[in-house]
């Protein structure tokens, strides 16, 4: 008889290889961030003049789908996608397309203006130009010296 050390994660170790086993076709991504539904991926980059942000989303149909706001320096992009057309549940073989609401939040690297925004959607992807902020609101003071 051989002795086997006790280890007492082995039973864990032995459910988790059951559950990926069980899991393994299941869509977890759905082509969303984090595992989670109902976020979408967004790609923020700045050039010199305007912060510029890309979007996967999928599905859009018309522009009051999707609301885009800015504020405190934070860009929020929320809507829903609809589905396009109606297949009964039980003719369905594999379901990976997201439908429904969505919202996602990020934080901008510059601070941006609220006038002059500019957002266009092409091949399901959407991207909302945001001029930067000018420092215009400097102001020099001279000193007077007596």
């Amino acid at each position: 008889m051989s002795l086997i050390p006790y280890d007492p994660f082995r039973q864990l170790a032995n459910m988790r290889r059951n559950f990926d086993r069980f899991f393994s076709d299941f869509p977890l991504d759905l082509g969303m961030e984090n595992n989670n539904f109902g976020n979408i991926r967004v790609d923020v980059h700045e050039t010199e003049n305007e912060v510029i942000a890309s979007c996967d989303i999928p599905g859009l149909e018309k522009k009051e789908d999707v609301n885009i706001d800015i504020e405190n320096n934070m860009l929020s992009i929320n809507g829903t996608i609809n589905k396009t057309n109606e297949i009964k549940e039980e003719n369905m073989y594999r379901k990976e397309r997201y439908t429904g609401s969505f919202h996602r939040t990020v934080s901008l690297p510059s601070p941006v203006s609220n006038e002059g925004v500019k957002a266009t959607y092409k091949n399901g992807v959407l991207e909302v130009r945001m001029p930067k902020k000018t420092n215009d609101n400097k102001k020099k003071i001279d000193v007077d010296f007596h």
